[in-house]
């Protein structure tokens, strides 16, 4: 059963393959036997799992279902807030955190009679791009326990690639989501900002964080981007926007379709990266788009717009863990004073300390000019270079990542490079574009992801390019040998 897609799930319940009991069961042995190697889970919720796949077998006995995932296991990242589930952003900070309302991720997820197998490990506060920065430790890449899967949702991509969950959650405020999806072998999706209410996911990066799904294959990620998303009056940055059946457009032909190449994505790139993403390209040729050359003259700008904006925002979100109100408290606080510095210095790790610090002083008096505003312009131009783009071409296509996934450690002490992980994905997020990245070959036999973005609202059309492209090969199929 863990082999299978979730529409092929979806048709395994249908036809009494299996029960969701069965199917729930088999996924949390799995995360039993295999999990102490990945460590992509904080929480697993043995009891509540079986007890919602019951309750969905019920309803499907009545033939009563709440929705085509109704008894499909899933997991969320651990920063949604699950009501009377620890929440706790991978951080010594929020350990003790037992959220006191669910988000509305979690809600819809739930309306549409999900299981939900557990919370899955991150980067403290959603913050790196290797997953090694969680109070509960690194998570490992099961492609190669030595390498990292990707961040910050490293645990949520993991825990999909090594069939523990058919689906989870993510969030990608500067590749989040698709970075780990390509390190990892599997399918993932950036919505639109404004696409998916951000009420109870635990806020980064305010103007950049969007949550979004993993799964095996594109026709998933439709499946899951149709419960996902809407508008949320919840949530003031939620689009007002009608939401599409993302599915009922996946069969459609590319004949005509115009898929631009960034000339700067494909400077300098790896050559063995280049030599897999042509084959790609001919797989589009093949199947009828349109290749067009493009530009984008301002992506060079993205990463350090990007390090000034997204530190800025998480000084803001993160003062209020201040050790008064939840959260980690220190011990015996001489005065407030004590309490604040001692219980922030306690319970952040050092990126989160570090971004804090950088985003404080970017927003302090005689510097928020000269850096964050100046972010602030680059990130309108980096927009208009999109929007010209978009003149162009239907859908830009192009690496995820420079690189397949690197040692554990491996750039620990080189931020820079470490850094520049996301050379290709940050950008996408400064305009606020929907972006997916799935599964487009080996490296050195590790699985490496090419990235297909599209214009505002158009997650349809991506998921119908994506859809194609895998319908046509079966690099999404290939599993970990754990």
């Amino acid at each position: 059963m863990h082999s299978y897609t979730i529409a092929e799930l979806i048709d395994g319940l249908k036809q009494k393959k299996f029960t969701s009991v069965e199917l729930t069961q088999a996924y949390l042995d799995r995360i039993k036997t295999l999990d102490p190697k990945i460590n992509s889970f904080i929480t697993t919720l043995n009891e509540q799992a079986l007890e919602q796949a019951r309750a969905s077998d019920e309803r499907r006995q009545k033939q009563q279902l709440l929705n085509p995932l109704d008894g499909i296991p899933i997991a969320q990242k651990d920063n949604f807030c699950t009501q009377g589930i620890k929440t706790s952003c991978g951080s010594k900070m929020l350990d003790n955190f037992i959220a006191p309302y669910d988000a509305t991720i979690v809600t819809r997820f739930k309306n549409a009679g999900a299981v939900l197998l557990g919370k899955t490990n991150m980067d403290e506060f959603a913050m790196g791009s290797s997953n090694e920065n969680s109070y509960y430790g690194a998570v490992k890449n099961p492609w190669d326990l030595t390498r990292v899967p990707g961040g910050s949702s490293g645990g949520s991509a993991a825990a999909v690639a090594a069939r523990l969950t058919p689906a989870s959650t993510g969030t990608d405020t500067g590749g989040s989501i698709r970075q780990p999806a390509a390190l990892c072998g599997i399918s993932g999706i950036k919505p639109t900002y404004g696409r998916v209410s951000r009420y109870g996911m635990v806020a980064f990066a305010s103007s950049l964080d969007q949550g979004g799904p993993f799964a095996v294959s594109a026709e998933d990620l439709a499946l899951l981007l149709n419960v996902m998303s809407g508008f949320d009056d919840k949530d003031s940055t939620s689009a007002p926007r009608e939401v599409p059946d993302h599915t009922q457009t996946l069969s459609q032909n590319l004949q005509g379709v115009r898929i631009g190449l960034p000339k700067e994505y494909f400077e300098g790139l790896d050559k063995n990266m280049a030599a897999v993403i042509e084959e790609a390209i001919k797989v589009y040729e093949n199947l009828g788009a349109k290749i067009v050359s493009i530009s984008l003259p301002n992506s060079h700008l993205s990463v350090p717009a990007y390090y000034v904006v997204a530190p800025a925002e998480c000084s803001s979100n993160l003062a209020r863990y201040d050790g008064v109100r939840y959260g980690y408290r220190c011990e015996k606080p001489i005065d407030l004073e004590d309490l604040y510095c001692r219980s922030r210095g306690e319970a952040f790790g050092s990126e989160v300390k570090r971004r804090i610090m950088i985003g404080t002083y970017v927003l302090s008096s005689g510097y928020y000019d000269a850096y964050y505003i100046k972010a602030q312009k680059i990130r309108h131009l980096i927009s208009e270079d999109f929007r010209q783009a978009f003149t162009k071409a239907d859908i830009i296509l192009g690496p995820t990542t420079p690189t397949p996934a690197f040692k554990i450690g491996e750039k620990a002490n080189d931020l820079i490079a470490m850094y520049l992980s996301d050379i290709y994905t940050v950008a996408i997020n400064l305009a606020g574009l929907p972006g997916l990245s799935i599964p487009m070959g080996f490296i050195n036999e590790l699985p490496v992801g090419l990235q297909l973005i599209s214009n505002y609202f158009a997650e349809s059309l991506l998921l119908n390019v994506a859809h194609q492209y895998q319908q046509h090969t079966n690099w999404h199929r290939q599993q970990p040998k754990l």
